[in-house]
């Protein structure tokens, strides 16, 4: 790579990436509104800016950034796409949503974009503009993320995991396995938008029902509480295929049983 990586945004999913790539010595810097959090990543060799606009001087041009930061304000997004611009990057890498997909209930990769929520609609605009910039550009639409500390397994330990209506599927993908494409994608050339998921699309009161017995918990609220989950099934197969994978969690009960683990450590 002619350049670092340069990851935007700092969360759930990019941690994990930071982690993979400073392991293979790639040279990683993160862009944050708080550095000080990061003082863990920071002390394993993760370079921390501070986002504002001196920080477009310390970024080297033509680097890969991954782009994490989700729909904001037009103000504040309008000041993430400058700060983009600013750093010249050679590539970049969006982590947006399957919810471009609206309300189509099965996708894969030729599926055409249909928002029909607010969210949506502002990851599809997101997606075109950065299309349209003169860097090469790669768009991952990941599933619902959960893994350690994040899903059903932890809303039911909560008490805050109520029914869903009905039995409409679901796709997931486990953050690390999310985290293996990232890592994959930011040493690639390929370019387009993809669909993420694992291989078992699920219903979420199924899910709910097989954690809760997993867990000895109780297994959510009433039918009375449910609410409605928009259920989508995502095929993700052409992905893995560019890439030669196997995900790690191809299907829920994997991904669950290490999130588990690896929370209760």
């Amino acid at each position: 790579m002619p350049g670092p990586v340069v990851l935007l945004g700092l969360g759930f999913t990019t941690k994990r990436l930071a982690r993979r790539l400073l392991l293979r010595r790639v040279p990683v810097m993160a862009v944050v509104r708080n550095p000080s959090r990061y003082a863990d990543l920071a002390a394993i060799g993760l370079t921390v800016l501070e986002y504002n606009a001196s920080a477009i001087d310390s970024v080297p041009a033509g680097g890969v950034v991954v782009h994490t930061v989700p729909p904001l304000p037009a103000e504040e997004n309008d000041g993430i796409r400058i700060f983009i611009q600013g750093i010249r990057p050679g590539r970049v890498i969006y982590i947006s949503s399957t919810g471009v997909y609206g309300r189509q209930s099965f996708v894969d990769c030729s599926s055409a974009m249909e928002p029909s929520e607010e969210k949506g609609i502002r990851r599809m605009e997101e997606e075109l503009w950065l299309g349209a910039q003169p860097w090469a550009t790669m768009v991952i639409r990941p599933a619902a993320i959960y893994g350690p500390g994040r899903g059903i397994h932890v809303r039911l330990r909560d008490g805050k995991a109520p029914r869903a209506e009905g039995n409409t599927f679901v796709s997931r993908v486990h953050v690390d396995d999310l985290a293996a494409i990232l890592e994959l994608a930011v040493t690639s050339t390929l370019e387009g938008a993809w669909p993420l998921a694992d291989n078992l699309p699920c219903s979420t009161n199924a899910i709910r029902e097989w954690c809760a017995e997993l867990l000895r918990v109780g297994n959510g609220g009433s039918a009375e509480d449910s609410i409605r989950v928009s259920g989508r099934t995502v095929d993700a197969e052409e992905l893995r295929e560019k890439f030669g994978v196997v995900q790690h969690y191809p299907g829920y009960p994997e991904g669950l049983l290490s999130s588990i683990a690896e929370t209760e450590d």
